[in-house]
């Protein structure tokens, strides 16, 4: 189980980091430690929904993520003033730090992880 967890750190690490770079040009290092804890966490979460229809579990990942990066926003943003994203001209934005457009869009990049295979 250990070092499954470990690798699915690194995959989330990575793979975060890798979509930042596509989507965003740029990444910062707090991007891996977050894409990280947040595929671990997804792991963790699936099989408490497993028995949910598929939109109510990709929402939840939805939740799971969004969660991070509120979290991670407020410490990294907001606390340590590192300014590693801004989402405050985004519509429904909360504190700059989450929106709906992007909680829509952890929706759909959540379901290869928690959709059954």
């Amino acid at each position: 189980m250990k070092m499954q967890t470990t690798g699915l750190f690194f995959l989330g690490a990575g793979g975060y980091c890798l979509l930042e770079l596509a989507w965003r040009g740029r990444t910062h290092w707090t991007m891996a430690l977050t894409g990280g804890a947040v595929l671990v966490g997804l792991a963790r979460l699936r099989p408490h929904v497993k028995n949910e229809k598929p939109l109510a579990r990709c929402l939840c990942g939805a939740a799971c993520i969004t969660t991070a990066e509120y979290v991670v926003g407020c410490t990294v943003n907001r606390a340590y003033h590192m300014n590693v994203w801004d989402y405050s001209r985004e519509r429904g934005n909360i504190k700059g730090q989450i929106c709906p457009k992007y909680a829509a869009l952890w929706t759909v990049l959540a379901a290869p992880f928690m959709l059954p295979k």
